[in-house]
Order: structure tokens, then sequence, then C-alpha cells
């Protein structure tokens, strides 16, 4: 038993060294995803930030104000979009023989696809603290917020992150290119869009408002409000902690099956 947890935690350590490697020898495809928050925020803050602040405050334009309203949600949709490389990772791995090679050696067969999941995870973290670097270059401030709660809207980020990986990973092994694999996790990045990241959900039309409102990121994103401003919390706390939860064991069943299933 112990032999066989040491295997696993060694090969998955390689896996993982593997995988940063990858990243930072071909940082593109992370950047380009990167890119994505970080113009959402600025086009939001200097172009839209007064007349939507005005909106939502009901009085005044107060672009810190709307500042602080946005961020939670663009660190959430700077997960969905670093995990959309992931997908396309795996595809990769998939599609040039490389996971057909490691089925041939003698490693722990499950420690491909955790190095992808803990590479994934730490990229999105670091991607998070630079979106959050840039929000706090351009005004955003948490001061309400205790170091418990700060440490509460960390682990939630984590956790979101871990739940949105391992659906990633499940959609890169069922495609059968990058293109495919990129396409396929295109709701990533849509979602948040559809949620309460950028205007509160009793705002949007009646047709739509169920689709921001019964999603894994508007939960997340009003909990991380609350963590992080002070605002309230409800429901929206253990109702985001499921939505990881289940998301997380439902895509790590879907990538084992699958890639346990596959022959190639």
């Amino acid at each position: 038993m112990s032999s066989s947890l040491s295997l696993a935690v060694r090969d998955s350590s390689t896996m993982l060294r593997r995988n940063l490697l990858h990243a930072r020898r071909y940082p593109s495809l992370t950047l380009n995803l990167l890119l994505t928050p970080v113009m959402l925020l600025l086009l939001f803050v200097y172009v839209f930030g007064d007349t939507m602040s005005a909106g939502i405050g009901g009085g005044a334009p107060d672009r810190s104000e709307y500042i602080a309203y946005i961020v939670p949600g663009l660190l959430l949709m700077t997960i969905g979009s670093t995990v959309v490389g992931t997908a396309v990772s795996v595809s990769n791995d998939m599609t040039e023989g490389i996971i057909a090679r490691f089925r041939t050696m003698a490693i722990h067969r499950g420690s491909v696809l955790v190095g992808h999941v803990l590479g994934s995870v730490l990229q999105s973290v670091l991607s998070v603290v630079l979106v959050g670097l840039v929000a706090v270059a351009i005004g955003f401030r948490s001061a309400d917020a205790t170091v418990l709660e700060w440490f509460a809207a960390f682990g939630l980020l984590v956790l979101f992150a871990t739940a949105l990986t391992w659906v990633a990973v499940g959609m890169g092994l069922i495609s059968p290119n990058a293109e495919a694999a990129s396409n396929n996790a295109m709701p990533m990045i849509l979602l948040p869009l559809l949620s309460s990241a950028f205007v509160p959900v009793h705002a949007m039309p009646g047709w739509i408002r169920p689709v921001a409102e019964y999603q894994p990121f508007s939960p997340a994103i009003e909990t991380l409000r609350g963590l992080l401003l002070g605002s309230g919390i409800g429901h929206n706390g253990w109702l985001a902690v499921a939505w990881c939860l289940g998301l997380a064991v439902l895509g790590y069943f879907w990538s084992a099956s699958t890639f346990h299933r596959d022959p190639k």
C-alpha cells in the first residue's frame, strides 16, 4: 500500500514538472487565455465603468464601486479561461501519442491526469494573482475583509479551479483534436458572461435570469463578493461549495473512466 502510494506521488510529481515545463516553453496559449479577463477588466472599468456604476448604484457614477463589483467575477472568469488551455493540452497529448507512450511505461496510470490537474490549478492560481494585481493597480480595494475571509476566498478559488480543471480534462480526453477541445471548453468562458459577474441577476431580462441563477459561476461570484467586500452571502456559500464538489467528482470519474477506456 505504501509503495503504491509513493509510486503515485512520485509519478504525479514528475508529470506535474513535465506540464509546468511545457507551459513555460509554450506560453502563448496561457497568455492568450489570460489576456481575455485582463482586457475585459480594463474595458468594463474605463469604457463602461461610469455608466455601469450609475446603473448599479442608482446614483452618481463611481468607478471604484464598479471595480469592486466586477473583480470577483473576473477572478473566476480567469479560472475558466485558464482551464481551456488544460483541455487543449490533454487533447494534444492524446492525439500526438504521448499518452500512448506513457501507457507502455512502468508508471502509475493516474499520475498522467493528476499531473495535468495539479499543473492547471497552479497556473489558475498564478493567473488569478496576476489579474488581482492588475485590479489593485487600477483601484480595487478590500479593506473590510479579515484574514480568515481572505483565506476562505483563496480556498474557494482553489476549489473552483480544481472542479473546472477535472471537467476540462474530461473534455480534452473526448476531443479528437486541439480545436475541438477548445470549442468544447468554451462554456468555461461563456458562462461567466451570463452570470452575475458584470450586472446583478435581478437586472437581467426574465428569459435569461434562470441561466444566470442556476449555474456554478453566480453563487461562487456572490460568495467571493461577500468574503472580499462584506456583502451578504446568504445561501450562495453552500451552493458554491456544492457546485464545486459536484463538478469535481463528476469530472474526476468522467476523466478516469474515459482515460482507462480509451485504447489510444
